[in-house]
């Protein structure tokens, strides 16, 4: 019997190499001279060595353009921030050939496949055809353009799929795509560079819909789609900005991944299992906006509607496989208190409980060399974020008190707070991406995305008789002590010592509800 190969992320063969330059993230901040910085994925607050001070003033006045440090420690303080999620890797487009292969998982549209091989690139194929009623016409597109088709007896779903061409891969890399889906020219060339961090297993594009639709769902599309995550590289991990990335297109290290890494159980959240477990062992995902894959969306409202419905439905499958991950919020008591003296309309005595929550946080962080404005930042993000998660959850895991709630906003002052918790960011998310669909028609398509997915979360915790999806994680008093006191043990090295309490309003997670 072959032993299953080690996959575990390498212990001693993770070090940077001295010609990949980084960037400090953009929200990566800096405090008491370079010896405190907060940000990463998930938020934190790491202590710098005095040592690694003049190496990461190097960083910062590189700015975006990044660095190399070719010194030991200059590569040892690029890894470990790396590894945090608050530097990004800057690696240079390299153009090809590169070893990869391509599967593509297909059921029938044979346009489609055809139209995604062209894309491609001169790189080997294996389509996959997951039991198309008629296999006549993937057959003849394959062939055409040379791909290599398996088919299988039964349809199995996409993880299923993917295991299979996997198994028929030969070269270090392959590349996931689904046969909806174009990627653009040199997207392979901006890729694979990421993979000389040796820490990397997987690399996602950013993947944008492309159609001829001119409504206003078309336009919604293009301003906010399920499968685009943004124009921000990112460390994709849960917790963080980018707790997921959507397999549509994703390029492997095959050496990281066991074999049949799909969950073949699971028709939908394959891809946020997949990740998640990488990052349990060990290895970093990474998000790259500058490659660009083109995917037809689905325009029609009812088929749009159903499918966010049907990304919901994992949300019971990913919490027992995952538990604690999929918490709608994560509030402290501290913030709770915060935002209810709020709504109720008592801002002094809302602004005194946060002064006396920062001021015992200040005494938790009294070794961290920082003053007393780095735990009031700490409550203020705290507050912030946990205002926008309860929002957010009665926008979606929530939905049938949110509709309740922006029912009763005209009569109680309490419902009108939780509505604009719920509305504000929408209307954020608005003017930051100056959408051409109109700010009414906005909110009304993404409250009714939420309601899709959150219906579909119901329907699944009520199948699976779990309310794990559904339950927010309130975090107590005790739990502010113990990471400080982490904080204070770690004095001297690098560290994680803080999060703040609640999770990163930015998140574009579309799928999943995840710690932050």
């Amino acid at each position: 019997m072959t032993p299953p190969k080690n996959t575990s992320a390498p212990k001693d063969r993770f070090r940077l190499p001295a010609g990949l330059p980084v960037a400090l993230a953009r929200d990566t901040s800096l405090w008491s001279g370079g010896r405190v910085a907060t940000g990463g994925a998930p938020w934190k607050v790491v202590r710098l060595a005095d040592a690694a001070r003049p190496h990461l003033a190097a960083l910062r006045r590189a700015g975006r353009a990044g660095l190399a440090d070719p010194s030991p420690l200059g590569r040892a303080l690029a890894r470990r921030l790396l590894d945090l999620g608050m530097a990004d890797p800057l690696p240079a487009p390299r153009p090809g050939p590169h070893d990869v292969t391509v599967v593509i998982p297909a059921y029938e549209r044979a346009d489609e496949l055809e139209r995604s091989l062209a894309a491609v690139g001169d790189v080997p194929v294996v389509v996959v055809d997951d039991a198309s009623p008629d296999p006549a016409p993937l057959r003849r597109v394959a062939a055409a353009y040379g791909a290599r088709l398996v088919r299988h007896s039964r349809n199995r779903g996409p993880a299923a799929a993917r295991n299979t061409g996997l198994r028929l891969v030969e070269t270090r890399f392959a590349a996931f795509v689904d046969s909806d889906c174009r990627p653009m020219a040199g997207w392979l060339d901006v890729l694979v560079p990421h993979f000389d961090d040796p820490r990397v297993a997987a690399v996602a594009p950013r993947v944008v819909p492309l159609s001829d639709g001119t409504g206003p769902l078309a336009r919604y599309e293009t301003a906010r789609s399920a499968l685009d995550m943004g124009l921000r590289p990112a460390l994709v991990r849960p917790g963080g900005r980018l707790g997921f990335v959507p397999t549509a297109t994703l390029l492997i290290r095959v050496a990281a991944v066991p074999d049949d890494p799909f969950d073949e159980d699971l028709r939908l959240g394959e891809d946020v299992d997949f990740v998640w477990r990488l990052g349990d062992q060990g290895w970093n995902v990474r998000y790259e906006p500058a490659a660009r894959v083109a995917h037809t969306p689905r325009l029609r409202p009812a088929a749009w509607a159903r499918r966010r419905h049907e990304y919901g439905t994992s949300a019971a499958d990913l919490a027992r496989r995952h538990p604690g991950r999929l918490a709608p919020a994560r509030p402290s008591l501290w913030n709770l208190a915060v935002l209810g003296l709020l709504a109720r309309g008592r801002p002094a005595a809302a602004a005194g409980v946060a002064g006396v929550a920062a001021a015992l946080l200040a005494r938790r962080l009294s070794r961290l060399p920082a003053d007393w404005s780095l735990a009031a930042a700490i409550v203020g993000k705290g507050v912030a974020a946990d205002a926008a998660a309860l929002g957010h959850a009665l926008r979606r895991e929530w939905w049938p008190l949110g509709l309740v709630v922006l029912a009763a906003s005209p009569r109680s002052r309490t419902a009108r707070a939780a509505a604009a918790a719920m509305l504000a960011p929408i209307a954020l998310e608005w003017l930051r991406q100056r959408p051409t669909v109109d700010p009414v028609r906005y909110t009304v398509l993404r409250l009714a995305e939420d309601v899709a997915y959150g219906s579909g979360v119901t329907a699944a915790s009520a199948r699976a008789r779990s309310a794990a999806p559904l339950l927010p994680d309130v975090r107590f008093p005790e739990s502010f002590p113990s990471a400080a006191e982490r904080a204070r043990k770690a004095a001297g090295r690098w560290i994680a010592a803080v999060r703040p309490s609640g999770r990163d309003p930015r998140s574009r997670d579309p799928r999943s509800r995840l710690p932050r």
